[in-house]
């Protein structure tokens, strides 16, 4: 404990030096302590909920919990305003602890089923700026890619706009603080994806199969980076074949127009592509897949947790909490800091990664921020407490399809056990509702209700055709 008590003394008399070098972040000012002090107890509560695998979570504790940050924030604003540092770009380290704490709650909301609630779109909007600023990078992507981000980022819109309608434009921020966060994650995912978006719009429909096709090469030869160097041959020949009979149609260095044989518009991001797809499989086919002995901790770390992840995408359903992505989210951001201008430094020189290395590990890096969206997407919007109902319903109705499909006629033995499974979940309800443990009404009923109704149709029209034994 007095350990304990005098690093909280350090950290306090560090924050208190003046900043010595252009760059560092501003100082906690006086006033801001206490809120810090704050918001620094809330993420370590969070954090202590997070890891009670034991109980299910509370929605009166998470919310209550919430509704004691935001008024934290609101004193945050009251704060900067009289200081003069209400502008969006100033940040001190009360700005990242706010960020942590917002995202944990967004977990905490989404594992208790509150998908369609403002909270639960925060750490969507991080992942999703976290991908968009992966593939602005590498510049390796087709609007197929960008529409999943594109859809989610039109339902949060639609999400916020309609709580913003509902408070005082003039007070909108210190009653609602919480959107103020949200409407500038929001903006910034927006104005990035369109950057994106206006990159792959210019290119001409003539040439987009070439683009297409070109991504997934290029695409194709990162992943067998991460090959050994011996099974690359029959493929990196084949690609190369490929490349060539595709730099082979340009007439005087230019992809032209089959029909009126003047230049297509795209040219820049084709003829960019195709080049790095030539050097690309050149230090494939030169290199092998090396990465330097510095840079394979960070290899072997980002292999770990891509297989985490995929492994966690088949089972999800069953076994995760969303609050698990956390612990993945903070490893991928401490590797993804040891990025500088998007670039892995070797540790022993300074210099950057050779560029096989660079494209291993963004790709693997990008992989597992792509895994991860597609983890917290996936967010049914059903409470935890009631999901060990929802996936049995899910199963009984899986299984009713397919005897309806395969099944044949069947006599009413047959339909027993599926009758008996429906029954005893019915018999759940309690005036006509799903309860959790404590007597509250959780997140979720209407799909769960929906399932059961479905199951119930299915079940009656295989008893309309069964037979006598």
């Amino acid at each position: 404990m007095v350990m304990h008590r005098q690093q909280q003394q350090q950290q306090q008399q560090q924050q208190q030096k003046p900043c010595g070098k252009a760059g560092e972040q501003p100082l906690v000012s006086d006033a801001e302590q206490p809120i810090l002090n704050t918001l620094i107890s809330v993420r370590n509560r969070l954090a202590a909920l997070k890891k009670d695998r034991g109980n299910y979570y509370r929605p009166n504790d998470i919310v209550g919990l919430y509704n004691d940050t935001l008024e934290q924030v609101r004193l945050l604003y009251g704060v900067r305003k009289s200081e003069n540092h209400d502008n969006i770009m100033f940040k001190n380290r009360i700005d990242s602890v706010l960020d942590e704490c917002f995202q944990l709650f967004s977990l905490f909301y989404l594992a208790l089923g509150k998908s369609k609630e403002i909270p639960a779109t925060y750490v969507q909007l991080v992942s999703i700026k976290q991908n968009i600023e992966m593939l602005k990078e590498s510049g390796i992507y087709t609007d197929a890619d960008l529409e999943p981000f594109r859809t989610r980022l039109r339902d949060i819109r639609e999400i916020a706009d309609n709580e913003a309608s509902n408070e005082e434009s003039d007070e909108i921020y210190m009653a609602r603080p919480e959107l103020k966060l949200v409407f500038l994650r929001l903006s910034q995912c927006e104005k990035e994806l369109g950057e994106l978006e206006e990159n792959t719009r210019i290119i001409s429909d003539e040439l987009m199969p070439i683009y297409e096709e070109l991504v997934h090469i290029r695409r194709r030869l990162t992943t067998l980076s991460l090959l050994p160097h011996e099974s690359l041959g029959d493929e990196a020949r084949a690609f190369q074949k490929r490349l060539i009979e595709i730099d082979d149609t340009r007439v005087d260095d230019q992809f032209v127009s089959a029909e009126t044989g003047e230049m297509a518009e795209g040219q820049t991001q084709i003829v960019g592509l195709l080049e790095e797809c030539f050097d690309r499989l050149h230090d494939l086919m030169a290199e092998g897949s090396t990465v330097p002995k510095d840079m394979m901790p960070v290899y072997d770390r980002l292999m770990e947790i891509r297989l985490q992840l995929e492994k966690l995408l088949l089972t999800s359903r069953w076994t995760l909490r969303e609050t698990d992505l956390w612990s993945y989210q903070v490893q991928l951001q401490d590797i993804d800091a040891l990025r500088k201008n998007g670039q892995f430094k070797d540790s022993s020189t300074g210099e950057p990664a050779p560029q096989q290395a660079q494209a291993a590990l963004n790709f693997l890096l990008h992989k597992c921020y792509n895994l991860l969206y597609k983890l917290l997407s996936s967010s049914e919007p059903v409470a935890e407490t009631l999901m060990p109902v929802h996936n049995q319903l899910r199963t009984l109705r899986r299984c009713l399809l397919e005897v309806k499909k395969y099944g044949g006629p069947l006599s009413a033995r047959d339909l027993y056990p599926y009758q008996m499974k429906l029954s005893s979940i019915d018999n759940l309800r309690v005036d006509g509702k799903f309860l959790d443990d404590e007597g509250h009404v959780p997140e979720g009923q209407g799909i769960v209700m929906s399932l059961l109704n479905e199951c119930y149709d299915l079940l009656y029209e295989l008893m309309a055709t069964e037979v006598d034994e």
